[in-house]
């Protein structure tokens, strides 16, 4: 590494955090909040910054944080993301620090992306080795899957009010070495959808199934039709998953339900492969339903749109990653992701990279009751971070 880089944050830089970061992270990880619901959280975040000399914006787009801080005369400006929301889930970890809401925990990690943002925040407060404008945007609401904290944020002026050159953010990934990064540029995590099914037929007796429209019988042959959307209506270079994630119908053995309901889960990379998507599930829906006499309503929803890292932004991000942890511990391009993030919002409005950072090779993953965020990473995050903001806003 040249001189002029070795001015940047190193990683040893910020070791002496690593017990607060931890400290905070599992306090955070004891009292979850669900998506809408992140008072306590918001709160932690907001006291922090402020005590650290942040110019502190509450309340935006719901629980929304927002920390300011400018330092020399520079005219660039920068955005860090951290979500802060749980999921509805019931922890197994069998932590000492396990969650103390029954029923809520944080299975995605969000807990440890907040406390890696908040060391970058308490460091750059402290250090102030750049000229400019970064904000640190802490949003709620990710884990929604619509109407999302993002969404609100945007809708609420977060780039009018917080005017940003570019935006970046970052997830936890299990099954990957502990502290390594992940890039990749354009289509970079899929898009979401959702469609709700519901099965009209007409109950009965079970021991007189021949006077009946038996959704449940429609359902079980409708759970095998849908793994056609895919095979037979997808060009197989694209990517494209259609899962059938809830599938309801009845409460007794000895009677046919009136209606069945199901929920599926639509992901995709392409518009045209989510246009083809809810177009061919309508159509095999319908159809199928109506061939065993009975008729079937969908209500589709349009979900998080596909995250789109711009090119420049990326190469810049995966550059700070290899100064930081070596060109070894980064992964380029890393392969697409198939899960979700509102940030895709972000990256439809400003230039900006979403990546991953290696959570550990063990473990639980992601959404999962025995996931749990590997504090080894945190002072890793936080100094990763606070190197970003003082390459980008070099004087």
């Amino acid at each position: 590494m040249t001189a002029s880089l070795r001015c940047f944050c190193q990683l040893g830089d910020l070791s002496g955090a690593a017990g607060f970061l931890a400290k905070t992270r599992r306090h955070l990880h004891q009292h979850p909040e669900l998506s809408f619901q992140e008072v306590e959280t918001a709160a932690l975040v907001a006291g922090h910054l402020q005590d650290w000399g942040w110019q502190v914006t509450r309340g935006v787009g719901g629980h929304g944080v927002v920390g300011t801080l400018q330092q020399g005369g520079g005219s660039r400006s920068v955005a860090l993301r951290a979500d802060m929301d749980a999921l509805p889930i019931e922890e197994a970890t069998g932590r000492p620090y396990s969650s103390r809401t029954a029923g809520v925990m944080h299975a995605c990690g969000h807990d440890g992306h907040t406390a890696m943002l908040l060391g970058a925040a308490q460091h750059l407060a402290q250090t102030r080795r750049f000229s400019g404008t970064v904000h640190l945007v802490f949003q709620p609401a990710e884990e929604a899957g619509k109407g999302s904290g993002a969404q609100r944020m945007i809708e609420d002026g977060l780039f009018e009010r917080f005017p940003c050159d570019a935006i970046f953010g970052l997830h936890n990934t299990p099954g990957y070495p502990a502290g390594t990064f992940g890039f990749g540029s354009g289509p970079f995590m899929s898009a979401s959808d959702t469609a709700h099914i519901t099965i009209h037929g007409r109950g009965g007796h079970a021991a007189r199934p021949h006077q009946t429209v038996d959704p449940v019988l429609i359902a079980g042959s409708l759970v095998v039709a849908l793994q056609s959307v895919v095979s037979r209506n997808i060009d197989p270079r694209e990517t494209a998953i259609v899962t059938i994630g809830a599938l309801h119908a009845g409460s007794a053995a000895n009677v046919i339900p009136d209606t069945a309901t199901m929920a599926l889960s639509i992901r995709s990379f392409e518009p045209a492969v989510r246009d083809r998507l809810e177009a061919r599930i309508r159509a095999l829906v319908t159809a199928h339903v109506q061939g065993y006499g009975g008729e079937a309503t969908v209500v589709y929803e349009r979900g998080y749109p596909v995250v789109v890292n711009s090119e420049a932004e990326t190469t810049f991000a995966r550059e700070v990653a290899e100064e930081l942890v070596g060109p070894g511990r980064v992964i380029a391009p890393f392969p697409p992701v198939t899960g979700s993030e509102d940030f895709a919002f972000y990256l439809q409005r400003k230039p900006g990279c979403f990546f991953r950072l290696g959570n550990g090779e063990e473990g639980a993953m992601l959404h999962n009751p025995a996931y749990d965020f590997n504090d080894e990473i945190l002072t890793v995050g936080a100094a990763y971070w606070t190197r970003l903001v003082e390459r980008y806003l070099a004087d």
